[in-house]
């Protein structure tokens, strides 16, 4: 959990969020408003995804590390 709460792709969607919901609250409602939220859960969908990939990458390169130390031994 901690790797969403501190990843700043995270930290920027959650941000990009709070504005399009203020601006749904206090704008006009068109198409327009419809294509943000949209954009903006586009945004989410990649932004996790980079989190998972990264975090995937860093147990990767953690594994490889510990198993190089093994065969040194």
């Amino acid at each position: 959990m901690r790797k969403f709460l501190f990843n700043s792709a995270m930290i920027g969607v959650v941000t990009g969020g709070w504005n399009i919901v203020q601006a749904t609250r206090h704008g006009p409602r068109d198409w327009r408003l419809l294509l943000t939220w949209l954009g903006w859960g586009l945004s989410v969908a990649v932004a996790v995804g980079n989190v998972i990939k990264d975090a995937d990458e860093k147990q990767l390169s953690s594994t490889d590390t510990a198993s190089k130390k093994k065969k040194k031994k």
